[in-house]
């Protein structure tokens, strides 16, 4: 060997040391960093993806727009409230048999809160979930009558002859003999806008419209405590003391904590040894991500979560912001807030542009596996390729403009994101005004949705029919 061919050669040995060196340093490097959480998976239907659902008539011609007031119960049935914005007729609740698809009217809200022929304001709504345990639902009324001022929603005043709305109550409706208890009522004359239970403890928990008070109210004792207002006067002025109320509000069942969030931000805890409520510390809901907002302006739900579940594998709760439509998960022991990943539509996402419901959507819920979420939220419809757009601003929690609906599902486990693509019913049309969501035992997805039938407007039980995949 010459000292030519000497010399490249120990040139390319020591170009080899150098790169085997360089990768043995790297996967060192690598393996002593602490490992990276599992990225998400997005799975993508085809174009022509469609999910076909269909309309159930309850017989109820004046039910109007319906928020949460919809569960799947363990004897199979799906519960519901359809709501009413009559002086003369409160809310109706139902009952739907997914084996038999019959649907059953249950009772007359207004009558069931013991104010049948009052004269009075009635009890047009329920703005909450039912919550299941030994054997009975558990749910709220809300006023659904309203004066508008400013173009805001205020405390209906009583026509000539008419009271005062007395307040929200709490009720319960046993699934065996099928009788309703009137429980409490709300102080303060206020509708119950919020919601949770805890049954471990016996307790029930929720907000006041429109100034925002926190009660409980214990089973055991029959005792309801107002423990005061939570954000300035929320919902009741317009102006510098105005704040959104939260619509969601969630138990730690470890230690009974109640957890809700605000227009500015903080996420507020109520300690049940206690008996109290602060804020938390360390961390909040004030991301770049979520966009930027005046809490006082009532055209958006501000930094407050839209709705959220508890996840017991991680004892964390995880949540969705409204208006940007980012999932989060918020570790109560450690106080802290992980954006994970924005799953409005696909084709929100591509636009990227926020969904027409100035609040958000509160059609959110943890599937019966567990694992999965669910989510019923907007896509924007085009027109000549170009996004048709509603208007720019909102005075209140409403639609600016018309859009689809999707179904998105979640797989927590893998981060897996699937959208199964808009909905449609029969006839064509594209459910409106979709605030709630339940999975049934029968793996169908159900929401209370607007539709127009024989030339009426009204709200009623939508099925999506299942199983859907999410894995």
């Amino acid at each position: 060997m010459n000292s030519e061919q000497w010399t490249k050669r120990t040139k390319h040995v020591g170009k080899r040391v150098s790169v085997l060196g360089a990768l043995a340093l790297a996967s060192l490097i690598m393996a002593c960093r602490p490992s990276a959480p599992p990225q998400p998976q997005a799975a993508q239907p085809s174009a022509e993806a469609k999910l076909a659902a269909r309309i159930y008539n309850s017989g109820f011609d004046l039910a109007h727009d319906s928020y949460n007031g919809i569960s799947a119960a363990s004897d199979g049935k799906i519960y519901y409230v359809l709501s009413s914005q009559n002086i003369d007729v409160g809310a109706q609740v139902y009952s739907f048999d997914p084996a038999t698809e019959k649907v059953t009217h249950l009772a007359d809200l207004t009558e069931v809160c013991g104010e049948k022929g009052l004269k009075a304001i009635p009890q047009n709504k329920s703005h909450v979930r039912f919550w299941e345990a030994n054997g009975k639902l558990y749910f709220a009324s809300h006023i659904g009558y309203y004066t508008i001022v400013n173009g805001a929603e205020t405390r209906g005043v009583p026509p000539a002859g008419y009271k005062a709305y007395p307040g929200g109550h709490f009720l319960s409706y046993d699934l065996t003999t099928g009788k309703f208890e009137n429980l409490v009522v709300a102080p303060h004359g206020e509708g119950i806008i919020a919601m949770t239970m805890d049954p471990d403890r016996r307790r029930l928990y929720g907000l006041t419209w429109p100034t925002g008070y926190f009660i409980r109210y214990d089973l055991r004792t029959k005792q309801l405590k107002d423990l005061g207002l939570q954000t300035e006067l929320a919902e009741s002025v317009r102006g510098a003391k105005y704040r959104t109320l939260c619509r969601s509000l969630v138990v730690d069942p470890r230690d009974g904590a109640v957890y809700f969030s605000t227009a500015e931000g903080d996420i507020r805890r109520y300690d049940y040894a206690a008996d109290t409520i602060s804020t938390v510390p360390g961390d909040n809901l004030r991301k770049d991500y979520f966009g930027q907002y005046d809490p006082t302006s009532s055209g958006t739900m501000g930094y407050n979560w839209r709705q959220v579940v508890w996840y017991s594998p991680e004892n964390a709760i995880y949540g969705v912001h409204g208006n940007s439509g980012y999932l989060f998960r918020f570790d109560p022991t450690a106080a802290h807030v992980d954006v994970l990943d924005r799953i409005t539509s696909l084709p929100s996402q591509r636009t990227g542009m926020f969904d027409e419901f100035s609040y958000g959507y509160l059609g959110f819920i943890l599937g019966p596996d567990g694992n999965t979420l669910y989510y019923l939220t907007g896509g924007p419809i085009f027109a000549g390729g170009k996004r048709v757009a509603g208007k720019s601003v909102a005075q209140k929690g409403e639609s600016k403009g018309a859009e689809n609906l999707h179904l998105i599902t979640y797989y927590i486990p893998t981060h897996k994101y699937i959208d199964h693509g808009p909905i449609f019913l029969p006839d064509g049309q594209v459910p409106q005004e979709v605030n709630s969501i339940a999975v049934g035992k029968d793996s169908s997805v159900y929401a209370l949705a607007a539709v127009t039938q024989n030339g009426r407007n009204r709200t009623d039980l939508m099925q999506i029919p299942g199983p859907i995949a999410s894995k």
